[in-house]
C-alpha cells in the first residue's frame, strides 16, 4: 500500500510515518518509480509504534521494543532486550508519577492558601 493508504488506515500523518521509516521503524519496499511500499504488516507496526508510545516510550526505546513483538496481537518474544526496556520503563513512569504527585501537593497547598483568604 501506499503511504497516502497507510496513513489514512492508521491515522498517523505521512509526514510522522516517513520520520518512523527515517528511524528504521518502518521498512517499506519501493516499486519502480520510486513510491514507498508499506506490506500490510506495516500497518500492525504503527499501531505498536503508537501504543508503545502512549505508554511513553520514545522512539528510540520502541526501535529497541519492536523486535520482540511477534504475531497479530502485542504478544512478545523472550528476550532480554524486551525485559531490561521494560523496567527501564517503568522506572521512568514510578519517576513521572512521583513528579505529579509532588506537583498536585504544591498546586492543593496553593488552593488552600488561596481558599483561605
Amino acid at each position: 500500500m501506499k503511504i497516502g493508504e497507510l496513513s489514512r488506515r492508521s491515522g498517523v500523518s505521512v509526514r510522522m510515518l516517513r520520520y518512523y521509516e527515517a528511524e528504521g521503524l518502518l521498512k517499506p519496499k519501493r516499486t519502480d518509480g520510486g513510491y514507498r511500499d508499506y506490506a500490510p504488516e506495516e500497518l500492525r507496526t504503527v499501531e505498536r509504534i503508537r501504543l508503545l508510545g502512549a505508554a511513553g516510550m520514545t522512539l528510540a526505546t520502541i526501535a529497541k521494543f519492536l523486535p520482540c513483538v511477534r504475531g497479530e496481537g502485542l504478544a512478545f518474544e523472550p528476550c532480554d532486550e524486551l525485559r531490561e526496556v521494560l523496567h527501564a520503563q517503568i522506572r521512568i513512569a514510578d519517576q513521572k508519577a512521583a513528579e505529579l504527585a509532588q506537583s498536585r501537593k504544591i498546586l492543593e497547598s496553593f488552593l488552600l492558601e488561596v481558599e483561605r483568604d
